[in-house]
Parts: structure tokens; C-alpha cells; sequence
């Protein structure tokens, strides 16, 4: 076990020299993260911009059967991904499993109805807002969702970023799909799960480092574009 004074320090080494290893770990933890948001947003944006417009029987149990896989425990994520993409299971014949693409896949199940969620939540604030004004002057569906869309604009990135702050500190479906092999599948939660039980702290530390300023440049963001968002609406 190293000592704590040394491992900051060798840390603060590993982060300002930028080490590949280090980098590595961080470039795929960012390539898979992102590239889960940016699946999550092309099925979450439409279904909840759909839910917070349209009124049809059963809606409300579709919301709530949204916001309740909010909640969904990562690891059982994990296992259904991991049963579906195994040999025995439907989709083994893609041969996806322990690879970044089986980690994207159960980070885009896990995130997908934050988005849907949250998008459906503005939407239809906005369009309970909007309703009469739009009917008054006969806009058709398909230009009130796109108007609605484009006034939610900040509001819509701030549920990407909140997406992809859930997606970054993912660890337990991505151990499971991905089995956190070196340089292929290791991301920096899982690394530094890893480190620490062999108590190379120091790696673990610089990971953790990297991870805590991108936690706070993306709450920074939210701001930011909620500030934005709310300077634009009474401008």
C-alpha cells in the first residue's frame, strides 16, 4: 500500500504529464460515455417530446413506467445486457460482449429514460404554456414540436449533460458487460475500482481527479445554460 502523501503526488504526476496509460483510459471512458448519450438522445428526445404533447389512453402508464426505469440498478442492467449479448443469448451471433460496444449498449438502457423523462417534463410544461397560441394560429403538430423543441433548446442540453454525468460514473453494468480487460474495455471507473483493491492508489487517485472536474465542468454547464435558458426567455 503506498503512502498517501506519494500517491498524490505521483498522481498529480501521472495527470500533468498526461500519461498515456492514464489517457487511455480516459479517452475510451469518454468515447463510450458520449457516444451512449448521443444513442440515448436520438430515442429519449423524440419518445419524451412525444409524451409531454400527445394525449392517448394509457399515457399515464407509459410515464410512469418511464420515470420508474429511471430508478433501474445498474447491475441488473448489466446481467440483461450480458444475457442477451452471451453465447446462449439472442444477439451472441454479434460477438459484442467485452467490448466498448456491449458498454455503450447498457449505458444507453441506463440513460435513456433520464432523457425521455426529463425531456417530457419540459415539453409538456412548455406546450401547456403554448397550446391555445399555437391552435390560435392553426400550426400543425409537426411546427409546435419543432418550436417547442427549439425554445427548450437549454433546456434539452442540460438533460444531454445530465445524461452524460450518469453515464461517466457508471461502474457496475460496465464491469459486467465489459469485464474491465486492459486496453480494451477499461474505463476510468472501473480502473479505478481495480487500482484500489491492488492498492496502486495512485493511478486510482489521477482517475479520480479526472473524473471529479469533469463531474464539476458539467454541473458548471448546467448552470450556465439554465442561466441561459432563463436570460433568453425574458429577453
Amino acid at each position: 500500500m503506498q503512502d498517501f502523501a506519494e500517491s498524490f503526488a505521483i498522481a498529480f504526476t501521472l495527470v500533468v504529464q498526461l500519461d498515456p496509460d492514464l489517457m487511455e483510459i480516459v479517452g475510451l471512458s469518454l468515447k463510450v460515455s458520449l457516444s451512449a448519450v448521443a444513442v440515448s438522445a436520438l430515442i429519449g428526445l423524440p419518445l419524451g417530446a412525444a409524451l409531454g404533447m400527445a394525449r392517448f389512453p394509457g399515457r399515464s402508464v407509459f410515464i410512469v413506467l418511464v420515470n420508474a426505469l429511471m430508478g433501474m440498478p445498474p447491475v441488473v442492467v448489466g446481467l440483461l445486457v450480458y444475457l442477451m449479448l452471451s453465447n446462449a443469448g439472442p444477439f451472441g451471433w454479434m460477438r459484442l460482449l467485452y467490448s466498448p460496444g456491449a458498454m455503450i449498449i447498457a449505458q444507453t438502457i441506463l440513460i435513456t429514460p433520464i432523457i425521455a423523462a426529463l425531456t417530457r417534463d419540459i415539453v409538456e410544461r412548455l406546450h401547456e404554456e403554448y397550446a391555445d397560441y399555437f391552435r390560435s394560429l392553426g400550426v400543425s403538430s409537426a411546427g409546435c414540436l419543432g418550436a417547442l423543441l427549439w425554445d427548450a433548446r437549454y433546456s434539452l442540453l442540460t438533460v444531454g449533460l445530465a445524461g452524460f454525468g450518469r453515464a461517466i460514473a457508471e461502474v457496475g453494468a460496465v464491469m459486467i458487460v465489459g469485464g474491465n480487460i486492459d486496453h480494451l474495455t477499461r474505463v476510468m471507473t472501473t480502473a479505478i475500482a481495480l487500482e484500489t483493491s491492488k492498492g496502486d492508489l495512485a493511478l486510482a487517485l489521477a482517475l479520480g481527479v479526472i473524473l471529479l472536474a469533469l463531474a464539476l465542468t458539467v454541473n458548471a454547464s448546467v448552470m450556465l445554460l439554465r442561466g441561459t435558458a432563463v436570460r433568453t426567455a425574458y429577453a
